[in-house]
This record gives structure tokens, sequence and C-alpha cells, in this order.
């Protein structure tokens, strides 16, 4: 065997090359800035451009729709006036309670409310309350199972063309029901779709828009729901019969499915946790497109929590920015985490707080002795100056002194009411009090959508809200039972829950001009580790 000589340069070389000389690293591409999406829609898109007033108004309308399928009852579940036919009936009296059969008779015959279809008076007065409060059942079952299903599988836009499909098909089996009990489970599964509409519609309509925009736009969702009271109020006029109203009522949702949901996209910030950022990234282009801006191509869209790392430099981290790993949440990671655990139960407390007088106002108006539409009309004018009023002060005073002041606000009317009479001149003034109460809970009921949005990240955002808006419907559920006691003591409920309402939000957070957080870790870490709240 011949030895090569370890001094021939060419025969070495080779060898030597390749164990001497570095290895070569792979060329880089250029570098990708990661922004959570309020920097860009801050930075590059716009936070409150053409695109996101258009999807804005589109979005919002489903809030009439839920205006209608909840108010409806105040008009088809009244007491309509009655008339004397002979003797054994008193026109002076209050109540058909103690007439002679067939001495009186109906206004508007039979049809005209579910009162009068099957005699839900005196003995059968309850079931007013009754059907009244499973509805709000409903919602508080269909806020829980869509708050999840919008966080999760369906997503916000999902989810929001469910819930009006389902309204529209039971809304118009409503006007079919044959008997009581049925009507009581149609409007259990109508409350079941109608839970969910709200809280879809404000997140979807809400998280493409930037921070320092967010809470005057989130205020102005609820004009649309006031609107659509005071449209139901037209419609009721219009179709008198309770059956007609129903339908009447529930072609909306219709029409919005098939003309609005095309052009309504679904939300950035979903598509960012569930792991799509192919589709954020088109989406985020899209808006900035139309806003008239451009988003270069060295930025992706990252979570809240991954943007310490600012820069990437590998061409292959860039290829896997496209897809990630879905984030997912539960009211049970909520409960977990200290940060967001006190949280939730405050806002559960003053939800329902909030609720019980907000709708207690709202169907204690058959109760004042006045004119039914013009009444709801006078209720649903004056929210909207109290929307106006807390969206001009929201970015000024911030979330937590505004909600403490308009619960107090409300608190106090609804105190001053159950002190004045029920005849003459105080009935006027009690009116006037329930008005300036329902204008001062209008408010507080707004801004609580806003503040218990910021108060979460997305990944249980709608789980949190959908807990938020539960409560509400608990709320909802026992104020019809309240209105039915009458008098004076409905305005002290309402006034109590007020004052408490207002005290426990002393506790919560402020969150003007804090970021929307993606995940709870990148909360906690941007908000520097704060506990309890």
């Amino acid at each position: 065997m011949s030895v090569i000589p370890s001094s021939d340069p060419d025969l070495r070389s080779p060898l030597l090359s390749s164990l001497e000389e570095p290895a070569r690293k792979p060329e880089k591409g250029p570098d990708v800035q990661k922004l959570t999406i309020d920097d860009m829609l801050q930075k590059h898109c716009g936070e409150f451009g053409t695109w996101q007033l258009r999807h804005f108004v589109l979005t919002c309308l489903a809030w009439a729709l839920e205006g209608f399928h909840t108010m409806v009852m105040i008009f088809a579940d009244r007491e309509p006036e009655f008339r004397c036919l002979g003797s054994g009936c008193d026109e002076m009296a209050k109540s058909v309670c103690g007439f002679e059969p067939g001495s009186w008779d109906w206004v508007g015959g039979a049809g005209s409310s579910t009162v009068a279809q099957w005699g839900l008076v005196c003995g059968e007065k309850y079931k007013v309350g009754l059907v009244q409060a499973v509805f709000f059942g409903g919602c508080m079952i269909g806020a829980g199972t869509f708050g999840h299903l919008s966080d999760s599988t369906l997503g916000r836009k999902g989810s929001l063309t469910v819930v009006c499909l389902l309204n529209a098909v039971f809304g118009c089996l409503t006007a079919l029901a044959p008997d009581y009990w049925t009507y009581l489970l149609l409007r259990l599964l109508t409350g079941f779709s109608t839970g969910g509409v709200g809280l879809c519609a404000f997140v979807l309509a809400t998280e493409p828009v930037g921070s320092s925009k967010r809470g005057a736009a989130g205020m102005s969702t609820f004009y649309f729901f006031s609107t659509g009271i005071a449209m139901l109020s037209g419609i009721a006029y219009i179709f008198p019969s309770w059956r007609e109203l129903y339908i009447a009522s529930s072609i909306p949702s219709i029409l919005f499915l098939v003309i609005v949901l095309p052009f309504i996209s679904e939300s950035p910030r979903w598509y960012l946790v569930r792991g799509r950022i192919n589709e954020a990234m088109t989406l985020m282009r899209t808006i900035a497109k139309s806003n008239g801006k451009h988003l270069p191509d060295g930025v992706v869209l990252a979570l809240d929590e991954d943007v310490n790392e600012s820069y990437v430099n590998d061409q292959s981290d860039k290829q896997g920015f496209a897809t990630k790993e879905a984030i997912t949440g539960s009211v049970i990671d909520v409960i977990r985490s200290p940060v967001t655990r006190v949280r939730l139960f405050l806002a559960v407390a003053i939800n329902f707080m909030c609720s019980v007088v907000y709708y207690g106002l709202s169907l204690n108006v058959v109760n004042l002795d006045t004119n039914l539409h013009l009444n709801v009309v006078l209720n649903a004018v004056a929210e909207m100056p109290a929307f106006t009023i807390t969206a001009l002060l929201l970015d000024k005073f911030g979330r937590k002194p505004l909600t403490i002041g308009t619960l107090w606000f409300s608190g106090f009317f609804c105190f001053a009411g159950s002190l004045m009479g029920g005849v003459g001149i105080w009935k006027v003034v009690r009116m006037i009090c329930g008005i300036l109460g329902i204008f001062g809970m209008a408010g507080t009921y707004n801004l609580l959508f806003i503040y218990t949005a910021e108060l979460f990240p997305t990944v249980v955002r709608n789980v949190a809200l959908g807990c938020a808006t539960q409560s509400a419907q608990m709320g909802a559920i026992l104020a019809p039972f309240i209105v039915v006691m009458g008098g004076a003591l409905p305005f002290a409920v309402f006034a109590s829950c007020g004052f408490v309402g207002g005290l426990l939000a002393f506790y919560l957070p402020e969150t003007l001009n804090r970021p929307l957080y993606d995940t709870i870790t990148g909360m906690k870490e941007g908000e520097g580790g704060l506990s309890g709240v």
C-alpha cells in the first residue's frame, strides 16, 4: 500500500478546505417586523377609515334585529283595552276581573295580543311575566353558547349568520303558535338565538377598529338597537295583530341574511388567534387599500405575546408565519387566571344589576297608564342622547368614572320615581323619572359592552362577554316579575341596583388607551403582572 505524501498540496487542499472554512449560512431574506393588530391599524391601515365605517354600519344593523325580537313582547303581550257590552261590566274599572262572562269584549278582538288570545288576566296574569322571563332565559343560554362558538369553531361572522337565521325561523313560527305553551316554547327558542346577536355583532363591528377610535365606535353600536325599538313601535302600530307583528318583525332578519351578510368580513383578530395568518394579512391589506393606505411587505401580524421578538431574519421563519397553531380559551382559563377572575366576577354582577334596571324600565311602560306606542318611542329616543354624551366623554374621563356616574344617575331618578304617586301630575312626573332613569342606564348598558370587551383578551373575549351577557339575561328574567308587582316597588328595586352596581364598578381597572390584548399571557405581560384586577 502506497502512502500519499502529506506535503502534496493538490491532494490535501480539497479536504482541508471543507474542514477549515466556516460553514456557509443560507442567504437571509429581508427583515420581517412583527406587529400586533392595533399597531398595524395605527401605523399602516388606518384606525377608522372607509372600510371600517362601511363594515361597522352593516354589522350593527343586526342590533336593530335584536331590538325587534326582544321588545316585540311589549306589544304582543300587552293587555288591550276593553269595552262593555252590557250589564255586569264597569267601564271605569282598570281590570276585567270579576266581570260577568259576555258583558265585555277586548278592543281589537281576541287577536290583538296574546293576553286577549288566551285570557292571560286575573289568575293567569303570571303567564305574561313567565313567557317574558323564559325568553330572557333563552337569551342567557344562547349568549353562553354562541359566545363560546364565536371564539372557537364558528367565528364571529359564522355565529352571527346562525343566530340571524334561527331568529327568522323561530320568529315566523311564533306567529303560528296554536296555544300558550307552544308560544312559550317558541319564545324560549327565539331567546336562545337572540342572545347571541348583540355580542357577536358588537365584537365583529369593533375588533377591526383601532384603539383610539374603539370607544366611540362601540358606543355608537347601540344607536341601532334604540332605532330598532323606535321602528318596532311604528311596525306595531301598522300591524296591531300580534301574529302579524311577529311575522313583520322577523322578515328583516331574512333580508339581513340575504342582502347584508355577504358584505361583512370575519374579524382579523379571530383569524390571528386561530392561527390563520394568511387570511388575517389578506384582510389587513384590504383594509389598508380601502382606506387609501399601503401595507408594506416587511410587516406581519403576530400575537401580542410574540412581539417582543420584533424581527425575524431567517426566510424560513417568514414562511412559518403563514400558519400557526390555533390558540383557544375557555371560561376555565378566565377563572384560573387571577388577573381575569376578579374582572369576570365584577363584570357579571354589574351587568346583572344594569339589566334589571334597563329591561325593567323598558317593560314598566305598561304600568304608566299612558300611550304605549308613544312611551316606547320616548324611551328609545331618550337612550340616544345618552349614547352621544357617553361617547363624547368616554375618552376624556375613561370607562370607570362613566360607568359609576351613569349607574348612580339612573339610581337617583329611579329612587325619585319610587316616591311619586300614580295619579294626576305625579303620574307624569313618574314617567319623566322613568325616562331619565333609562337615559342613564342606557349609557351604562352600552358602555359595559365596550368595558367588558377591553377587560379580556381576544382568545377569551367572547367567552367573557358571553358570561356577562348571560348574567344580564338573568337580570332580564327577573325584571318582568318586578314589573308585574306594579306601584312604587319596581322603582325602588331599580334604584337599589343602580347604587350597588356603581359601588362594584369602583373595583374595576381603567382600560382607556390600553390595547386589546390577544392572549391572557400577553395581557399579563402588557399590564406588568397586575394581580387581582
